[in-house]
């Protein structure tokens, strides 16, 4: 049994990490995953990943999970991108959330480094 170290609800984390995925796809981000890293990780519960078209549309979607952060009991702790806004994350302590464009996803794989946590499933039943 997966024990957490957070003193949120885990069911309320993983809830907000399916929210955030489901957000990214609402916003056409391509390629959403959601990895239950509670087994793997001291840091975190759930990595939420997406890839984006372009900065602008990434920027737009980050803020828009912090806002949903914030209105479900989980404000940002961070956000940091790289200068050319090809990478960014959003740190919501007990979710983190990474939005990559698909060549900058590609050259860190953050999948391969969480390979061995399990996929929660967060598409709405019916469709996306």
């Amino acid at each position: 049994m997966t024990v957490s170290r957070s003193s949120s609800d885990p069911d309320k984390v993983r809830a907000f990490a399916v929210e955030a995925a489901r957000t990214l796809a609402d916003r056409k981000l391509e390629d959403v995953l959601v990895l239950d890293v509670r087994e793997l990780s001291d840091v975190t519960e759930y990595v939420v990943l997406g890839s984006g078209n372009s900065g602008r549309q990434m920027k737009s979607v980050a803020t828009e999970v912090e806002k949903l952060g914030k209105e479900t009991g989980f404000p940002p702790y961070r956000e940091s991108r790289d200068p050319s806004i090809t990478w960014v994350v959003a740190d919501f302590v007990d979710v983190v959330v990474h939005l990559f464009e698909p060549q900058q996803r590609a050259y860190y794989d953050i999948e391969e480094l969480w390979t061995g946590a399990p996929r929660v499933e967060w598409r709405r039943e019916g469709g996306s």
